[in-house]
């Protein structure tokens, strides 16, 4: 039996040597043992597990834990990348809410100009008022305009 326990070591320091490779692959390896006696008889080995697994980080599975093993290192690695994907979303986050304030002091900037251009119009229509009143009064010419126009065409003593 010290055979099994030798050779199992040398096929986990084989697998460590040849499959795990930082960052390409992941940190550790299965091992897998295709009959439940096999397995047992690894597992029963004192020390032989926890030996293996932290100088050759493999790992051991047998027929019946191999399916429960998989499903497990499936989902931590859904887990890793939705944690990965959601850093990635809090950095977008974060950089449209420093986009959505230069957005808003944009914004603030067009109110202002669209504030003091309705304030022109309004000036204008004063003016335009102003104006207009004026010309009524030009149009409400008395209906005979020949004093009038004496006046204005004799010349002031006062221009001289």
């Amino acid at each position: 039996m010290k055979s099994l326990d030798m050779q199992l070591r040398r096929s986990a320091k084989d697998i460590c040597q040849k499959y795990i490779n930082p960052p390409r692959t992941t940190d550790f390896a299965l091992m897998f043992l295709p009959t439940e006696g096999l397995y047992a008889e690894a597992v029963r080995r004192v020390g032989l597990v926890e030996q293996v697994q932290r100088d050759c980080r493999v790992v051991f599975a047998g027929p019946t834990t191999l399916a429960a093993l998989l499903n497990s290192l499936q989902m931590g690695f859904r887990t890793l990348a939705i944690q990965k994907r959601s850093s990635e979303v809090w950095n977008l986050l974060a950089g449209v809410k420093t986009e959505f304030g230069k957005f808003g002091e944009a914004l603030s900037a067009v109110k202002d100009k669209l504030d003091q251009a309705a304030r022109q119009v309004d000036n204008v229509a004063v003016r335009s008022r102003a104006i207009t009143k004026k010309l009524r009064d030009v149009e409400e010419l008395p209906s005979n305009p020949q004093p009038l126009l004496k006046d204005l065409l004799q010349p002031n003593d006062e221009d001289d």
